[in-house]
Order: C-alpha cells, then sequence, then structure tokens
C-alpha cells in the first residue's frame, strides 16, 4: 500500500518538472507577466513581466499524480483524499480568478475584496461540511468537531462552530502563504517541508491507527483517523509537484505561482491539518507562515496605533532585503527556519504518541 506515496510523489515531481516549462511558454506568449509594487525593493523592478499563475502546475500536477497512483496500484480515491484536492482546487480557482483580472483585464487589485472573500467562503464552507459527512465502518467522517493538536481533544464544539473554525483556519493559512511568496522559491521550499512532514504522519497515523488494534506498538495511542494514508498518498503529490516546480520558480524564478497557487497551497495545508487531526501542530510546522503573517499584523498595528513602522518593510522578508541581505540569502535562512518549524512540530507529534505508553 506504501507504493501508493512513492508513485505519488514521483509523478507528482516528473509532471511539474516537464509539464512548468509548457506553461512557462504559453504563458509567455499570451504575456501574462507579474505586476511588481513600485514601493517594493529596487531588485525586483527586474521581475516585472516574469510569467505569474504557475499554481497551475502543481495543482493539476498533484490531481493527477494522486489519480494515477490509484490506477497503477488498483486502489480506490478516498473521501479524505477528494476532499483536500478539492479544496486546493477550489482555492485555486478564486486565486486564479483574482491573477487573471489583474493581468489580463489590468485592473491591479484584482476581484474585488467581497467577491474573493465570497469564493473562499464558499470554497470553505463547502469542505468544512462535506468532511463531517462520508462516515466509515468505525464511524469516522473525515474530520471531526473536536479540537485537535497531535490528535483530538477536549468537546465537541458542534458543527456551525467546526465551519466558522474550518474557515478561520483555510483564511488564515491561504492569507500567510500569499504574504510568504514574495521572493523566489520562498513559499515553494517551505511548503516542500511541509508536506513532507505531513506524508511521515499519514504513514505514522496509518500504522498506529485505531483500526489496527491487534498489531499496534503503542494501543494505548491510536489514531481515529478516517483516510491516514490516503492523505499521505496527496502530501507526497504535493511534495513532488511543488519541488518540481521549484526547479523552475527558485531564483532567478523563470515563473511565479500567483495568487493562484498560493491559496491553493494554503487551502490544501489547512485541508491536511484537519483531516489528519493536527489542527494546532499546523501552527508550529507552518511557523514561516505563521512568522510572516504576523509580521504584517504587528507593522500595521504599530503603525496606527503610533504612526511608526517596526520593521522596515513588511511581510517580513522584504525587511531583510532591505537591510542589505541578498535574496538568495533571505530565502535559504527562511528555509532553515522553516525547517526547524518542522523538526519541532514531528517531535512534538511523535512525543505525543511517546507519552502515551
Amino acid at each position: 500500500m506504501m507504493n501508493q506515496i512513492l508513485f505519488s510523489g514521483v509523478i507528482g515531481l516528473f509532471l511539474t518538472l516537464v509539464g512548468t516549462p509548457l506553461l512557462i511558454k504559453l504563458l509567455a506568449r499570451k504575456g501574462y507577466g507579474q505586476y511588481i509594487r513600485d514601493d517594493g525593493p529596487r531588485e525586483h523592478a527586474s521581475k516585472r513581466g516574469t510569467p505569474t499563475m504557475g499554481g497551475i502546475a502543481f495543482i493539476l500536477a498533484t490531481i493527477a499524480a494522486y489519480f494515477l497512483s490509484k490506477v497503477i496500484t488498483g486502489k480506490p480515491p478516498t473521501y479524505s483524499g477528494l476532499l483536500v484536492l478539492g479544496l486546493m482546487a477550489g482555492m485555486g480557482l478564486v486565486g486564479f480568478l483574482d491573477d487573471y483580472i489583474k493581468i489580463v483585464k489590468r485592473r491591479s487589485l484584482g476581484l474585488r475584496a467581497k467577491a474573493k472573500m465570497a469564493g473562499q467562503l464558499i470554497v470553505g464552507i463547502a469542505f468544512a461540511v462535506l468532511s463531517l459527512m462520508f462516515s466509515d465502518a468505525r464511524g469516522n467522517t473525515p474530520a471531526s468537531t473536536k479540537l485537535s493538536f497531535i490528535t483530538d481533544f477536549g468537546w465537541s464544539i458542534g458543527p456551525v462552530l467546526f465551519v466558522v473554525w474550518a474557515l478561520f483556519m483555510i483564511l488564515a493559512m491561504s492569507n500567510g502563504v500569499n504574504l510568504t511568496d514574495g521572493l523566489d522559491g520562498l513559499a515553494t521550499g517551505a511548503s516542500v517541508l511541509v508536506f513532507g512532514a505531513y506524508t511521515f504522519i499519514g504513514v505514522w497515523q496509518f500504522q498506529e491507527s485505531c483500526a489496527n488494534a491487534n498489531t499496534l506498538t503503542n494501543p494505548n495511542a491510536c489514531y481515529e483517523v478516517r483516510d491516514p494514508l490516503d492523505l499521505a498518498v496527496v502530501a507526497s503529490a504535493l511534495m513532488g509537484a511543488c519541488l518540481g516546480f521549484l526547479w523552475w520558480n527558485t531564483s532567478p524564478a523563470k515563473i511565479f505561482m500567483g495568487d493562484t497557487g498560493s491559496l491553493a497551497l494554503g487551502g490544501v495545508l489547512t485541508g491536511l491539518a484537519i483531516l489528519s487531526r493536527t489542527e494546532l501542530l499546523v501552527a508550529i510546522m507552518g511557523g514561516l507562515f505563521v512568522l510572516i503573517t504576523m509580521s504584517v499584523v504587528i507593522q500595521v498595528g504599530s503603525f496606527r496605533l503610533t504612526g511608526k513602522r517596526v520593521f522596515r518593510m513588511a511581510p517580513l522578508q522584504h525587511h531583510f532585503e532591505l537591510k542589505g541581505w541578498s535574496e538568495v540569502l533571505v530565502v535559504v535562512r527562511f528555509w532553515i527556519i522553516q525547517g526547524i518549524c518542522v523538526i519541532v512540530g514531528l517531535g512534538l507529534f511523535y512525543a505525543g504518541w511517546a507519552a502515551e505508553k
């Protein structure tokens, strides 16, 4: 059964390595180039006109890799896998419309704020509602109405509050990835690390599933997750697809992911967290996205309250650029920060399991 994970990752990697250059040529031919802010670092001016909406490449590659791995292994798709992919595609569609209006319609702000929010809400609500359906033989639905860290804890918050909570997570993580996507390869590489972690988590949860009570190494710490192995298949496909995309997205980037990619990545990260019952843990493993989001919150809050800025420019990566760090230096050091966050998150995940012995 682990072959699915290997196949999905390899196929996702191959498809973006081969497919992204074709997308670059298509977007360049149509003139779908990136708009660069005049108030940003001067070095970014040279990026104006670089093809954007590259998220199309890894969205399609991930979906194709998932289904091809099913065809190769003869395993059927699961509701959990389809829901996460649906959330990714839905958020990606909202981002695509935003990118399309910015570039083709020459409207710098893209979708109207209300229209963009409405699209995200529709996709998020559909995911949250459907994730509380389709129970398996053990009565587990893809999502749970309990909050979770490394497993579910506490009392059920009920379906209505769960939908609100899921929407908050989706919007927060999508904005976090979107804000991080300001330097060549930064958001892509950071996402690869988190998807790698979720591949491991899915495999571990499958091996220690409560459904396998007779073979567990620690019966007191089993996981009630509906389809953990299939979530690992999705995460592996994403890891491979993003890694292949990074080949073309790293500095100097030949293509940008755009809102098409950043909203999709934020959505699918949240989907993996909710369905693997690690909702609060994703804030640690995706710590770079949280850190960059908080830099914007602090900057805006400080300016409104005191009229002074804490950073030279927000998001945080641009602050260090203006301090004289090269773009590659910022990206690599931020990847290291993300790697540390992932290691800490996985350490907490394992510690929680070991503590139940």
